[in-house]
């Protein structure tokens, strides 16, 4: 028997989005979902189309069963799962690892890809707190066939490559995915309000360089908002939109109106009405995660159970357990050619940065600062921020919330206002954001295993 250690591969970086995608809970769903999940809001989960539930898929389930009850370390994770209805991280790892080396016993060193799609189907069937409820089957995480990735493939591929005695031949590379039909650069269509053209348009951005009347500049921004997006997503012209429309600078609230325009007000409100479920459950998957000075100091943070005479005093519960996302969906490892290696530290510096207030704010603003959009936070401390701004190319865009989960609702819409990609280190963070929050382009957008792994977890 093949029995190797598990090593999950680089996540690849890509950008992901579009419009929200709901669809009725069959009772199948609803059987996999315990009572207290049911009744936290028919809106908030999105139930993917029901997993099989013919004999395929009892077949497959009792095929995972069976193997787990004859390999050793197999009823150990049958026992846990029965004690705590949940599979953690490191037995996960062991029952890919069992079940692959089955598959290399049974079929060889290279599975059909029917017999792997249905040991996914049977890991889902057999732990339901695995499924991802927002995926079309709610294994792909598993083994995606349309693909070829997920933790099964990754095994595989491990797998193959230490019995090729580390050849380099590794088959053939990932497939890479289009971006074009999602994310925040894609161009979309809008008809949602009258706009301006040709010189009633020309004159409308003349007008809203001079005006101080903050309903006429909603106004106006409103009328050119199509107008404002063929500038964006024009690569000759798309640094210029601060300049033509200078009020993002000084006018709060502009962010959040275009983000409108793109996606309703429904989608709009999700950050804020989801985050208070989703925190406990994130400050719980990271208590999981090795620890690290910083980790545990956002845990802590996040808990508020931080000491106010700590020498260095953490962010508020809302800022802390959002970070806590860029660790649970940490940066990818630089084996791609051009990736850049950063830390998870490093990366929690991409989406917030500190600023004391006595300090000058022109140290976040110029020419040579990075066009991916951060928080800036100016306060006293990191606790007491009176004040908010999404750094952009340069330049310091007012926040209008003054909490930090407002704050970062404004960092999100961003990309999607100016048509800007993830940074490269909090792809994962974002996409999960991005799909599984505010539900946009669930099913266009590529998401890693580990985005819906986390979504498994937390929505199961």
């Amino acid at each position: 028997m093949i029995f190797l250690p598990f090593s999950e591969p680089p996540i690849q970086s890509s950008c992901t989005d579009t419009l929200s995608l709901s669809s009725p809970s069959s009772d199948s769903d609803a059987s996999l979902m315990s009572p207290k999940r049911q009744r936290i809001d028919d809106a908030f989960v999105m139930s993917p189309k029901s997993l099989h539930t013919d004999d395929s898929s009892s077949q497959a389930k009792e095929l995972v069963k069976r193997i787990l009850e004859q390999k050793p370390g197999g009823e150990k994770i049958l026992a846990k799962y029965a004690m705590t209805g949940e599979i953690k991280d490191r037995a996960r790892r062991d029952l890919v690892s069992i079940v692959v080396a089955e598959m290399f016993e049974k079929y060889g060193r290279a599975p059909p890809m029917d017999k792997r799609a249905q040991y996914a189907l049977g890991i889902v069937t057999l732990f339901p707190s695995l499924k991802d409820p927002y995926s079309k089957k709610g294994y792909e995480h598993f083994f995606d066939i349309d693909s070829n990735e997920g933790y099964i493939a990754w095994k595989i591929k491990n797998t193959q490559r230490e019995l090729s005695n580390g050849g380099t031949n590794g088959g053939r590379r990932r497939s890479s995915h289009t971006t074009g039909s999602s994310g925040p650069n894609l161009e979309r269509e809008v008809t949602k309000v009258q706009q301006l053209e040709g010189d009633q348009c020309r004159e409308a951005i003349s007008l809203l360089k001079h005006s101080t009347d903050n309903e006429q500049i909603f106004m106006k921004m409103r009328e050119t908002f199509q107008h404002r997006q063929k500038l964006i997503h024009d690569p000759e012209q798309c640094s210029t939109v601060l300049a033509v429309f200078p009020r993002f600078l000084d006018t709060k609230g502009l962010v959040a109106q275009d983000f409108d325009l793109l996606f309703g007000a429904e989608t709009s409100s999700k950050l804020l009405e989801k985050w208070d479920f989703l925190k406990t459950k994130v400050i719980e998957q990271a208590k999981n995660i090795s620890k690290t000075p910083l980790l545990d100091h956002l845990i802590q943070s996040a808990e508020e159970n931080t000491d106010e005479d700590d020498e260095v005093p953490g962010w508020d519960s809302d800022m802390a357990s959002l970070l806590l996302l860029v660790y649970l969906l940490p940066p990818p490892p630089s084996g791609k050619k051009g990736a850049v290696k950063i830390s998870t530290r490093e990366a929690v510096d991409h989406v917030v940065k500190f600023h004391k207030s006595c300090r000058s704010l022109q140290e976040h603003s110029g020419p040579n600062q990075r066009r991916q959009p951060y928080i800036l936070a100016v306060g006293m401390t990191r606790k007491h921020i009176h004040e908010f701004y999404i750094a952009l190319d340069g330049d310091l865009l007012p926040c209008k919330g003054k909490s930090s989960l407002s704050a970062f609702d404004e960092l999100f819409k961003a990309h999607y206002v100016f048509g800007i990609s993830y940074d490269q280190a909090l792809n994962g963070m974002y996409t999960f954001v991005q799909t599984t929050i505010y539900n946009i382009d669930v099913g266009h957008s590529h998401e890693t295993p580990r985005v819906k792994d986390l979504r498994a977890k937390l929505l199961n």
